[in-house]
């Protein structure tokens, strides 16, 4: 039996997702139907049977939206959120912005899925002259930081994600799954994706072939290490997550580009 569970959450859709580009640290907000899969999930949740103790966000809109959603579906508006950069999506560096499938078409889809998928490959990073670059980092969310804003990072692979992430998941997370309490992550795909690799000891391999969908609830049950007792469960109608994986997996495939 598990002695603790924990639900990962990859938030609900947001606006850059419908239109297929790296949103990344860009501060997009939820999209009418990401909003709905925020709800779905916290209806979900709590025709399951969870109570929350504690909810950790990034700080980023869409990972905090969907957060204040499932918590509401659940009737459960009143437990403590935390944010932290740390949770934060990975950086895709110059890349932020960007069509994936078009990319695709220019760069190969082999290139685009390792830029998106593979543990050690860094993109491009970003630089000043980047459309989006100093609205990122003149972002007063981000003089909050543990860090001096010129030591956050301008572009990651997901081990570069992984090591800005633990420290806070063993410094401020695993001490409240210890005390029992029971813990939502609404994060996004990547540092979500990071911490299952961790968690699961998945292989620098098989996690390009690990996705993560919108909205759709994750379920770890951990024994008193917070050792899986087994892989992690996707909870839901099995036929729409399914669907759902698909949808993100051809995301980085190339599509003709149709003359207006």
């Amino acid at each position: 039996m598990a002695k603790y569970r924990l639900v990962l959450l990859r938030h609900g859709e947001g606006a850059w997702n419908k239109e297929n580009r790296f949103c990344s640290w860009v501060d997009q907000k939820l999209s009418t139907d990401g909003v709905k899969e925020a709800q779905n999930c916290g209806r979900l949740l709590k025709s399951l049977g969870f109570e929350f103790d504690l909810v950790f966000t990034s700080i980023l809109s869409r990972s905090i939206q969907t957060a204040w959603h499932v918590l509401e579906e659940m009737g459960q508006e009143w437990v403590p959120t935390e944010a932290s950069w740390r949770l934060n999506e990975r950086h895709y560096g110059a890349l932020i912005g960007l069509n994936r499938a078009e990319m695709a078409l220019n760069h190969g889809e082999e290139q685009v899925k390792r830029w998106r998928r593979s543990y050690d490959v860094t993109p491009p990073p970003i630089t000043e002259s980047h459309p989006y670059y100093h609205e990122i980092y003149s972002d007063r969310r981000y003089s909050h930081c543990d860090v001096p804003l010129e030591k956050l990072p301008k572009a990651e692979s997901l081990k570069e994600v992984l090591d800005r992430l633990l420290p806070y998941w063993n410094e401020r997370i695993v001490p409240e799954v210890k005390r029992g309490k029971t813990v939502l992550i609404s994060a996004h795909g990547n540092s979500t994706r990071a911490l299952l690799k961790h968690l699961e000891n998945i292989s620098e391999e098989a996690i390009v072939n690990v996705t993560l969908p919108t909205g759709i609830p994750v379920l770890l049950e951990l024994d008193e290490n917070l050792h899986p007792l087994g892989p992690h469960q996707f909870l839901g109608d099995q036929e729409v997550i399914q669907a759902a994986i698909k949808k993100v997996e051809d995301q980085g495939k190339a599509k003709p580009v149709v003359e207006k």
